[in-house]
């Protein structure tokens, strides 16, 4: 049974990396002593290692270990043997090319849809859609496929914002740009606000934290979504 928490950032203001998800966390990964991270997504600025080394910070909180992907001469092996694996943020483009690269992106769909228990966060979260279409992210390389992992049958948008009635800024919003992405596509997509996240168990998806996200489907007004919606609906439309 697929087991996911795809959330839409590592960290909120005021707060500090992870730490309003390290609860739910502790649960999630409750048998897994050893959680694998993959950093791929992170461009310049910070190593994989110093990238690993933040990630292991926040999970020694709550009692886990981390590895970083980069560290073994195998990585399809090492996500086949992974407890848990965690993806964290950057930029899309990037990782789905690295992901490629190292030809496991198959190999890492096959171990969620077989149980591993997976996280992401940001780029990490919008890899777990069908496309990465959807993602903020300028394309600062070019990936082979924006194809991706598929283990929720829509498209995600991570820090979604709604539009700022106050601002003098002319240029478009994210509810602009997604109608846009819905000019020559049919999959629907969800703004996961900062702070939210979904839990996937199996075929069920579940909206969760303090904020409602924004539902778009193609020829559709946006709907609004409370926490604790089921999301369940859009694996049986599609």
């Amino acid at each position: 049974m697929k087991k996911l928490i795809i959330a839409s950032t590592s960290t909120i203001h005021g707060g500090s990396y992870l730490d309003y998800l390290l609860p739910t966390l502790a649960h999630f990964f409750q048998d897994c002593s050893t959680v694998l991270f993959i950093p791929y997504a992170r461009p310049g600025g910070i190593t994989h290692d110093e990238y690993t080394d933040k990630v292991r910070s926040a999970f020694a909180s709550i009692g886990k270990e981390v590895r970083g992907l980069h560290e073994f001469e195998h990585p399809k092996q090492a996500i086949q043997a992974a407890q848990g694996i965690f993806t964290g943020g950057g930029n899309t483009f990037l990782l789905v090319s690295q992901l490629y690269k190292f030809d496991v992106m198959s190999v890492l769909a096959n171990q969620i849809k077989a149980g591993t228990p997976y996280l992401g966060t940001s780029a990490g979260s919008n890899i777990t859609g069908l496309t990465m279409q959807t993602t903020n992210d300028m394309p600062i390389v070019y990936p082979p496929s924006f194809q991706t992992l598929g283990m929720i049958p829509f498209n995600l948008n991570p820090h979604y914002l709604d539009p700022d009635l106050q601002s003098k800024h002319m240029g478009e919003t994210r509810e602009t740009r997604i109608k846009e992405f819905h000019s020559f596509n049919s999959v629907p997509v969800l703004g996961l606000r900062e702070g939210s996240w979904l839990e996937v168990l199996g075929d069920a998806i579940t909206l969760k934290g303090n904020l409602s996200a924004r539902l778009f489907r193609a020829g559709q007004i946006p709907e609004e979504l409370a926490p604790e919606s089921d999301l369940s609906f859009l694996t049986r439309l599609g």
